[in-house]
């Protein structure tokens, strides 16, 4: 495992290639264990990720970021975290590292903000599971960016059933158009999710022809 810092981002994305999925993120809850269905379904969708030649990044920590690292690299892929370690009298809810994730690369942020805006700015495709508040996020700030960069956005899948009612409610009550609710894909399983990552990567190198 090599470590690195946000210089070791910046070069990482300078290496960047236009309207090509090159990296996945992985987001979702800390706070489940290897016999979750949810922790299942992201160490499954992470080593197809990888089988197809993606690198997959996620925060560093337990749950499904650890999942996303395990699922890769049970098949050789490249897996990348991009973590951050708080003072935990300031932040005694944050899930930290742990020992058990260990990607190739590992780059330690300064601040919270600096590590999701890391992830944010590396990946090329969000992959979002059932989580906390970390997640809901994490969910909202790539969904926001995809809105504002609608045609040039980074492509979403939101995995799980449940997306619908959340979908649902949220267009019920907040003042969402129909430009928003098109920059994100919803699965139930992985062949669904397969599908949803090949037209991704089908549209994306559209935008280069």
């Amino acid at each position: 495992m090599k470590l690195g810092d946000s210089q070791t981002l910046a070069k990482l994305l300078e290496q960047t290639q236009p309207c090509r999925l090159q990296k996945v993120a992985f987001f979702g809850g800390a706070d489940i264990d290897g016999s979750h269905p949810v922790y299942k379904q992201a160490y499954e969708a992470a080593r197809l990720t990888a089988k197809l030649g993606k690198t997959v990044i996620n925060g560093g920590g337990p749950g499904v970021m650890l999942a996303a690292t395990s699922g890769a690299r049970s098949v050789g892929g490249k897996t990348i975290t991009v973590a951050f370690q708080p003072d935990k009298q300031e932040m005694p809810e944050f899930s930290e590292e742990t020992v058990e994730n260990q990607p190739d690369v590992k780059i330690i942020m300064p601040d919270l903000m600096s590590r999701q805006l890391g992830l944010i700015d590396l990946a090329d495709l969000f992959v979002i599971f059932k989580g906390g508040t970390g997640t809901l996020s994490e969910w909202t700030m790539v969904w926001l960016f995809a809105h504002l960069k609608v045609g040039h956005h980074k492509p979403i899948i939101l995995y799980g059933d449940f997306w619908h009612q959340v979908i649902k409610t949220i267009n019920q009550h907040f003042l969402i158009d129909e430009v928003e609710n098109s920059v994100y894909t919803i699965v139930s399983n992985l062949d669904e999710f397969f599908q949803a990552l090949k037209q991704s990567e089908s549209e994306l190198a559209q935008r280069c022809l």
